[in-house]
């Protein structure tokens, strides 16, 4: 077993979503399992028998980095040269990336050093470990990554600590890591060569954002239908356009997945039998299977991407001891990841656009609901701010999935002449999600308040333990208030609620 009670052993098996989620969500420890050490260490051996028997260069381990791949360097050097790697390539600037995705950088870069292709020291990915197991996590800033050699700058921001360098973040304070390190008894590592190389080669900035998007992405997929079938009941919509047979002669697996998801979230509404005046809805409620499902179809390709990244080795040069052979290749380019992250931030951005349409319609005043959902228009404003706001955010979200992976700077005096922007499309495919969640929360304030002008009937039992759970924490809007409040309370619902799972 690859988990067992509150440690996860890390081996060459798959990672899969749920165990990711599982190591977030429960603060499980890391240790490496027994198959794991014998490849690190069997490759490190190697790697050392094979630099003491030649003087072939070999890139990145005796010879220089990039542009300067042809500088040899002397035997006496070579633990210098990883050093002044790491040291070089911290050149990370801008906002810090949140504490779970560091997590997930230093869990998904064991993993992928466990597979015993990237000969570095046994106590380097211990050390590793320790950090993630004494929640020691190191400062990491988000811009600076190409995504092409992998994620360098990010990536050397996160091991300075390996060498008593940089900050980072323990028990609540920032501090030098060197005084943590002390504080642990633990040496600085005297990186071997090629460890540099192996620690920055590699997308675990681009991979942890993606992975950890995705988990957010998950819950917000559910979320849309579950608040798309509340503002349909409320704003008295029809039912028939969700009908299995439709959606069997066009099988798009997210659009019957979300026809079917509406029919049971429904079933039994009385708000729903009521008879109808009207016999068509506007494209943002009649086409939500098509829109949805073409949203889950997306992120159902991108999760297929990642998991395979989650899985891989991506540092460079590749060391495979059974066949005698060190390859320069190219599997740190995000390419794969960078076109997978802007589609996903793509897809999550048209759930927040179809979203905002759907607040518009329950606001306007049509089919018996009141003008901004309010007793008393004029004298209150009450919902035509929010409404604005989601418009807002809706227009950001556009304005960030303009494609990062169309673009390419040279860098490295042309060597890397080709780079993925995998690490700028990492960091706003998050972004896209945050936002999408905000849009969505504005939807539910919305829709539960609709609602409330429909009674006394009422919505599915589903919806209604749904919606009673919600006025837990945001009441029925009476008279205009204070809504920045009620908004922030309703995207901590979404964010903290169990009731998906």
């Amino acid at each position: 077993m690859k988990t067992k009670g509150k440690i996860h052993f890390i081996s060459p098996e798959k990672l899969t979503f749920d165990i990711v989620d599982d190591i977030l969500e429960n603060r499980k420890k890391l240790q490496l399992s027994d198959e794991s050490k014998e490849l690190i260490i069997k490759c490190k051996e190697y790697l050392d028998h094979k630099l003491a028997a030649s003087e072939e260069p070999i890139y990145g381990i005796n010879t220089g980095f990039g542009a300067l791949c042809n500088c040899k360097i002397s035997r006496e050097d070579l633990s210098k040269l990883q050093e002044n790697l790491v040291v070089s390539h911290a050149c990370n600037v801008g906002d810090e990336v949140p504490p779970d995705v560091v997590r997930l950088m230093l869990f998904f870069k064991a993993h992928a050093l466990s597979y015993g292709k990237s000969a570095v020291q046994l106590k380097t990915v211990e050390r590793i470990i320790d950090l993630f197991n004494e929640d020691i996590l190191p400062i990491v800033c988000e811009q600076g990554s190409l995504g092409a050699s992998g994620d360098l700058a990010p990536l050397a921001m996160l091991f300075l600590p390996l060498l008593g360098m940089g900050e980072v973040y323990h028990k609540g304070e920032r501090r030098p890591a060197a005084d943590v390190l002390r504080d642990y008894g633990w040496e600085p590592i005297r990186l071997g060569a090629k460890e540099g190389l192996a620690l920055l080669n590699g997308t675990q900035f681009m991979l942890s954002y993606a992975v950890y998007t995705l988990l957010k992405a998950f819950r917000i997929i559910k979320y849309s239908d579950i608040i798309g079938a509340l503002s349909l009941d409320s704003y008295s919509g029809l039912i028939e356009p969700f009908r299995e047979e439709i959606h069997q002669i066009r099988p798009h697996e997210g659009q019957i997945e979300t026809a079917r998801n509406f029919r049971n979230l429904l079933a039994g509404s009385e708000l729903m039998a009521q008879p109808k005046n009207h016999v068509q809805d506007p494209y943002s409620f009649r086409c939500t299977p098509q829109v949805h499902g073409a949203v889950k179809d997306a992120v159902h390709y991108v999760s297929r991407i990642v998991e395979i990244e989650l899985n891989s080795v991506t540092d460079n040069p590749t060391v495979f001891p059974d066949l005698d052979l060190i390859v320069s290749g190219g599997n740190f380019h995000g390419e794969p990841l960078a076109m997978a992250l802007d589609f996903l931030s793509i897809a999550l951005a048209e759930l927040g656009s179809i979203s905002e349409r759907r607040i518009y319609r329950l606001i306007s005043g049509e089919r018996g609901l009141p003008v901004f959902l309010v007793a008393n228009p004029g004298l209150n404003s009450g919902f035509m701010i929010p409404q604005y706001t989601a418009a807002s955010i809706v227009s950001q979200n556009k304005q960030l999935c303009t494609p990062c992976s169309v673009d390419s700077i040279p860098s490295s005096n042309e060597q890397e002449d080709h780079v993925s922007m995998g690490g700028n499309a990492a960091t706003k495919s998050l972004r896209v999600a945050d936002n999408t969640s905000k849009i969505l929360a504005i939807e539910l304030f919305n829709a539960a308040q609709a609602l409330e002008f429909r009674r006394p009937l009422k919505t599915s039992e589903l919806l209604e333990d749904f919606v009673s759970q919600y006025r837990s924490v945001v009441s029925f809007v009476e008279f205009d208030r204070l809504m920045y409040e009620d908004i922030n309370k309703t995207i901590d619902f979404l964010e903290r609620g169990r009731f998906i799972q």
